[in-house]
Order: structure tokens, then sequence, then C-alpha cells
């Protein structure tokens, strides 16, 4: 029998390790958060991911802090033996564990093309009018199907005052 390069059983030798090598990357690998961040904004189009501004912490001169408007994005990546729908969960909470808004929860539906052997998936979470009660740590945490996967800090801080400088004369 001929197994030379592009011959009918060649091709078949190679898909078949080609699967297996997809079958023992699903069980090796599991779900990834890629991204997890707070910014100024995001886009989710066609799977691409835009991010503007992120950061992680907020200047302030009086507590409590509002900011108007900003986003968390999200950018999981999958593997094939995970392929169906995910629970995702977002929670910000203060030092104290004492959660700032409800929690945000969402469902991914994670689907895969014949030829690729992981996926991504994209969240995009708007937040408007934050308010934040006094300076200190808060958290960003992420949960996928109940399991903690991310966790994020935001730094609120006083920003120092300035000494009485005399004017240049």
């Amino acid at each position: 029998m001929f197994y030379g390069p592009g011959s009918a059983e060649a091709i078949k030798k190679a898909q078949r390790i080609c699967l297996a090598h997809r079958a023992l990357s699903a069980t090796l690998s599991s779900m990834k958060a890629e991204i997890l961040t707070l910014c100024d904004a995001a886009t989710d189009t066609h799977g691409k991911l835009s991010l503007l501004g992120s950061f992680d912490t907020l200047w302030a001169k009086d507590a409590p802090v509002s900011h108007p408007a900003c986003a968390v994005a999200v950018r999981l990546r999958f593997a094939h033996i995970e392929e169906g729908n995910h629970r995702v969960k977002l929670t910000f909470a203060d030092a104290d564990g004492k959660l700032v808004m409800p929690p945000m929860n969402a469902t991914l539906g994670v689907r895969f093309k014949p030829e690729d052997s992981t996926a991504t998936a994209n969240l995009v979470i708007n937040l408007q009018q934050v308010k934040l009660p006094q300076f200190g740590e808060y958290t960003i945490d992420l949960a996928v199907d109940g399991r903690q996967e991310g966790s994020i800090p935001l730094y609120v801080r006083k920003i120092p005052e300035q000494p009485d400088v005399p004017p240049l004369t």
C-alpha cells in the first residue's frame, strides 16, 4: 500500500492523529480567562474585542466616589470538550466582601467550527454611575459555571492635597 504524501491512507492517518491530538488537548486543557479588565469602554464586534483605557485606580477628592461610565471586558477561551452554554457571574465588592452593586449574570453559548481546536467568547458589561462608598480596595470577581476564574482589583484613592504655594511675582 502506498503511504506517500497526499495518498488517501496518509491523509486518513493524519486525520486520525489530528483527532487524537484534539481529544488529548481537550482533556488537558480547560477554560481560561485570557482577558478580564475594567476599562473606559469596550465593544465586541464579530468576535473582535476592542478595549479603550484599561485601568485599576480611580482618584477622587472626596468619598463617596461616583464614576459615570466604564465597562468590564472578558475574553474566555474554551477547549473543544467545553462546547455548549456556560453561566458567567461577575461580582463587584469592597474589601470586606460587601457587594457594591447586584451580581451581573450572563449565559455564553460556546460553539466550534469543525477545524478549530479552541473557541473564544467575549463578554462586555457596561456600567453606568458606579457608586463607591469609600476609599480603599474593591474587587471584581469572575465565575464561570460556579467556579472562580479570575479577579481584578480596583483601587479608589484620595487625591493628595497640594500644599499652598504662593504665586510667583
